[in-house]
């Protein structure tokens, strides 16, 4: 195989990974929801469905961790792929800036305010 597709493969995995992951938090939030949704349609205590619910939540919160691992993993992979001096390779989503895991510096702007 040429290098190009071995990059397109690799590629179109991590992609293929970094979709699964935002697909399984969109279904893991939906049990959520579902969950107390269930509850209060059957009029049912909030405390018979505590544990299951933090198990839930705790699923979510494992989630969101594997998903900024894979977020990293795509910025080392795009790091190694400049440092190797293979250019500009673009599969998927092309609309992203190359620092989108970084956040901008000085102090933040603000746009809310204390009514009074």
């Amino acid at each position: 195989m040429d290098r190009a597709t071995v990059i397109a493969s690799v590629a179109g995995d991590l992609y293929a990974t970094e979709n699964a992951v935002d697909a399984a938090i969109t279904q893991a939030t939906t049990l959520v929801q579902a969950m107390i949704g269930a509850r209060a349609a059957l009029s049912v205590s909030p405390v018979a469905g505590a544990e299951s619910q933090a198990k839930a939540m705790e699923a979510i919160a494992a989630l969101s961790a594997a998903r900024t691992a894979i977020v990293a993993c795509h910025a080392e992979l795009q790091k190694d792929h400049r440092r190797m001096g293979w250019g500009t390779y673009a599969v998927g989503p092309v609309d992203k800036p190359d620092h989108e895991w970084e956040r901008p510096e000085g102090p933040p702007v603000g746009r809310l305010r204390v009514a009074s």
